[in-house]
């Protein structure tokens, strides 16, 4: 790439299963009116609150499924490809709330359960990054990058990558990685890296 964007370092942030409800389906699952309430207080506009589910799937389960906050407007369950293959449906990759033609499952609460037909997927990784540094380096919205993360024993950079431009982070960047990503690169929950130049790059190899 022409400019020196490789130079600025972000973090990476490992995204473990985790379920994003609508306010209908909370209340079907846990009571009418049960709240969705951060695990510690935080000013961040997504945040892993202290509600907790069961999804079935045609093969396995998972208990135990954290709750993100707040309430959206559809019912999406993120999980990584292994965890697919353990609950018995597709690995279909999209970006999220992008959920026609993915598959369903069965989620159990403390006082119902509901079957939504579609909204699992397996989130594709991504960049979020303020709107200063997209102007600093020339990025848009939706550009498709090579991710660089830097690990101690299996550095490795993924392509495909995509960036969404706008706040958070107020400033800088951050990535989402699945599990099964985070544990190629041999990494915990949070790691460093940049954008290495963009997926077209190596295309032309």
């Amino acid at each position: 790439m022409e400019n020196e964007n490789a130079k600025e370092r972000f973090e990476i942030h490992v995204s473990a299963r985790h379920l994003h409800l609508t306010q209908e389906t909370v209340d079907i699952l846990f009571g009418k009116g049960h709240v969705i309430e951060p695990v510690e207080p935080t000013d961040s506009k997504q945040f892993l609150s202290t509600t907790r589910a069961t999804v079935v799937g045609p093969k396995g389960r998972f208990e135990n499924v954290a709750v993100m906050g707040p309430c959206r407007r559809i019912n999406q369950f993120e999980i990584s490809a292994t965890d697919a293959r353990t609950l018995g449906v597709p690995a279909v990759i999209r970006m999220s709330e992008d959920i026609e033609g993915t598959p369903g499952i069965k989620i159990i609460g403390t006082v119902g359960e509901v079957t939504i037909d579609k909204g699992v997927i397996v989130a594709k990784r991504h960049i979020h990054m303020s709107p200063s540094m997209a102007e600093k380096y020339d990025f848009r919205d939706g550009d498709n990058v090579l991710l660089a993360i830097e690990s101690d024993a299996r550095t490795l950079i993924f392509g495909d990558t995509i960036v969404r431009v706008g706040a958070p982070p107020e400033e800088g960047a951050m990535a989402h990685i699945d599990t099964d990503e985070g544990n190629a690169a041999g990494i915990g929950r949070v790691a460093y890296g940049y954008i290495a130049g963009k997926t077209e790059d190596i295309r032309k190899l």
